[in-house]
């Protein structure tokens, strides 16, 4: 099988159940910085010593290809609803967010993104996943998107936040304290 087809050659693709959808659409942006966002991770899980650090990355973005496939389907299957973001990915997020903070100083003043080469990633990955959460925002207003996946993608900006510190700490490189108009 061939990677091109040519079909999108006019700027239009097909989603799973119709198309041709133009490819400037709330849809396909949505699901476009879904996928940039997986590919920022990926960057972050190169720099990753820590094992459990990168499992826990690779899971998410698994979970990220979930909510991809979500966002590229029209009118979904019950069976292919079981396959979709659910509320125990979101707790799983919170665990595990709330596991890294207890090792963490708690922050007194904002930092700048940062410090070692990971956690630099994982900030670049927060700022994707805040512009992936704008856009299905933005396809929430004209079209049904679950809760769930609204959630989570609010969820994992914060997630990723606290294991840019958490991959600094583990690095033993102190976060960038911000010295601006605050202090």
């Amino acid at each position: 099988m061939k990677i091109y087809t040519k079909k999108g050659d006019q700027g239009s693709t097909y989603l799973f159940g119709g198309g041709p959808y133009p490819k400037d659409t709330p849809r396909i942006a949505a699901y476009g910085s879904v996928d940039e966002l997986n590919s920022v991770i990926g960057c972050a899980i190169a720099e990753l010593t820590d094992k459990t650090l990168k499992i826990k990355l690779q899971t998410l973005q698994e979970e990220l290809f979930m909510m991809g496939a979500e966002l590229s389907t029209l009118n979904p299957t019950e069976k292919m609803k079981q396959g979709f973001i659910q509320s125990k990915h979101i707790l799983a997020q919170e665990k595990f967010i709330d596991e890294m903070e207890a090792e963490l100083k708690p922050l007194k003043k904002f930092i700048l993104p940062g410090g070692c080469k990971a956690a630099a990633f994982l900030h670049l990955a927060r700022t994707t996943c805040r512009r992936a959460e704008r856009e299905i925002v933005a396809l929430s207003h004209q079209e049904e998107v679950r809760s769930e996946i609204l959630v989570y993608i609010n969820r994992l900006s914060d997630f990723l936040f606290v294991m840019a510190r958490f991959a600094n700490l583990k690095a033993k490189v102190e976060d960038l304290l911000w010295e601006g108009l605050l202090t």
